[in-house]
């Protein structure tokens, strides 16, 4: 419970580098970027109760955009080593959960001091080499956002413990807010440092202890993550990082009595999974678990026949080819009216003739490679279903090659079906598919819109008359959890857009919200009477 003696710092939102050509920041941050592709290569353990855990098996880590050079290598585990992490994880419980909430506080704010000070470079280059971003979505993901996660939950938390039922006379009731009974596993992705930074670090600063499985292709950062929370003070065994086979941990974790909670960034089809394994073993567990998933989307941009066409073509060239289109939430089906679809689409195509692809060591790059090969041949494939199908056409881009690193160049597709296969099927790489409708049947596209995709994540309107856009809110109300007016679909801020969707999208706990830390707790109401009863009769029977 919250002491009101207690005031923790006032959580803003980083500052962001904008890192223009011959600043110093720039300088520093490329000059880290190119230390760490020469050094020698690296090994990154597992942790597991506080010790550094390596194994024989070794698995290597490489460039998105370079795959032949070898960064390091990361060392793989099988299942006693989950089972060794759920027993450091729950060795370390009583005492974490009983720290006092503003040490726990203390220890997450140093973290995200570290993160925008001395750590800044160092995450920032190694999410820029293990997963190929350039200098600007690097900056507002691995330093920006994890410090705004990390600062913006303890002013949450802080929140929350103020939370206090009322009393009547003669009584004192008050809610205690408990860790869950057991531990909580996360399961993060490789688009975003600081998602994987959050979903671990989130559980614990509400008390609970965690076993952690970032992505294979994440592991450079994750590796910084670990660093910046042992240099903070987070205790050996409250979060243990391991690198397995998924089915592997599966089998042991969601078997084990003490699963208390799943946070889970990632597709939807593993999370369906996972969510019935929870099922399965139900009965198993001490408590019900929590289960928290932000998943896939589908997501949309609506352009009204008011719409600027300049707007337009800018709103689709950042928010589905920006970090190579990997964003849960990226544009990726798009609705234009044909009154204004001439000049977007001339605008479009001159905005992208600009576009240079490449290494984010040349910060001149907009876009640089998916992730590995596995995507790289995913999206290819996809590429080649277009180019196939007489009712649809790729108007820009459409080559790609793997021969150096995983590029493939933004591609826009143009189709008279409004449910061609790439309007519906999640791609999760730089392909973006246009519709062009009649500019007198805006509400029926809306209902289009609503009734196409099986997500709800993110969507956009642009519009210039305030009516169109108030008919936009109201019929796409459950066709996205986070709803952008005038602007690209991306780009959700700490604090300030919560994010997370329904639908096919997940549970829609919104990270960067205190809805997301109720999650992590469990209360405890307390009623104490002062002045107890010593006989059964009310004043009713005389």
């Amino acid at each position: 419970m919250a002491n009101a003696y207690f005031k923790v710092p006032e959580a803003v939102n980083e500052p962001v580098n904008a890192y223009a050509p011959g600043c110093e920041k720039r300088a520093s941050l490329l000059n880290k970027y190119k230390e760490m592709y020469n050094q020698s290569p690296i090994d990154v353990p597992m942790y597991i109760g506080g010790e550094e855990v390596r194994t024989d098996n070794k698995r290597s880590m490489n460039p998105p955009h370079d795959h032949k050079k070898v960064l390091g290598h990361f060392n793989y585990g099988d299942k006693s080593h989950v089972e060794a992490a759920i027993n450091a994880a729950m060795a370390a419980r009583h005492d974490w959960s009983e720290l006092p909430w503003e040490q726990r506080a203390s220890v997450f704010l140093k973290a995200a001091d570290l993160i925008a000070g001395p750590y800044r470079d160092e995450i920032n280059a190694a999410t820029m080499l293990g997963q190929s971003k350039n200098v600007m979505q690097t900056e507002i993901d691995a330093a920006c956002e994890l410090a705004d996660f990390l600062r913006f939950n303890v002013k949450f938390m802080t929140d929350m413990y103020k939370e206090q039922p009322i009393s009547s006379p003669g009584m004192w009731n008050r809610t205690e807010y408990r860790a869950l009974e057991g531990f909580v596993f996360a399961i993060t992705p490789f688009n975003f440092t600081a998602i994987a930074g959050n979903l671990c670090a989130a559980p614990a600063l509400m008390g609970n202890v965690v076993v952690w499985k970032p992505a294979e292709t994440q592991m450079y950062s994750a590796e910084v993550i670990m660093k910046v929370f042992n240099a903070a003070g987070v205790p050996g065994g409250v979060i243990n990082m391991v690198t397995v086979d998924g089915p592997d941990a599966g089998d042991v974790v969601f078997k084990h009595k003490d699963f208390a909670g799943l946070h889970f960034t990632g597709s939807t089809g593993v999370f369906r999974h996972l969510w019935k394994e929870i099922g399965m073993n139900i009965e198993k567990y001490r408590t019900y678990p929590r289960i928290v998933g932000e998943t896939g989307g589908k997501d949309f941009i609506v352009a009204h026949k008011s719409a600027v066409p300049k707007q337009v073509s800018t709103a689709i060239a950042r928010g589905a080819f920006e970090f190579q289109g990997q964003k849960c939430s990226a544009a990726s089906r798009v609705y234009v009216p044909n009154n204004i679809w001439a000049d977007v689409k001339e605008d479009l195509l001159a905005q992208m003739s600009t576009f240079k692809m490449g290494s984010p060591e040349d910060p001149s790059n907009f876009i640089n490679a998916v992730i590995d090969e596995k995507a790289f041949d995913k999206i290819a494939g996809y590429i080649d279903y277009i180019k196939e199908q007489g009712d649809a056409e790729i108007i820009a881009g459409g080559n790609y090659d793997k021969s150096v690193g995983y590029f493939i160049e933004p591609t826009v597709v143009v189709t008279t079906n409004p449910n061609f296969r790439t309007m519906e099927e999640e791609i999760f790489g730089p392909v973006v598919t246009i519709y062009v409708y009649n500019a007198e049947e805006f509400e029926a596209t809306l209902k289009l819109v609503d009734e196409t995709s099986e997500y709800a994540l993110t969507g956009s309107i642009l519009s210039q008359d305030r009516y169109a856009i108030n008919t936009a809110v109201k019929m796409l109300r459950n066709a996205a959890g986070n709803f952008y007016i005038n602007d690209k679909p991306t780009g959700a801020v700490v604090g300030q857009q919560p994010f997370g969707g329904a639908r096919g999208s997940g549970t829609n706990d919104k990270a960067g919200a205190a809805m997301n830390l109720m999650r992590w707790i469990s209360a405890r109401t307390i009623k104490e009477t002062f002045v107890t009863p010593e006989d059964y009769k009310y004043p009713f029977l005389g």
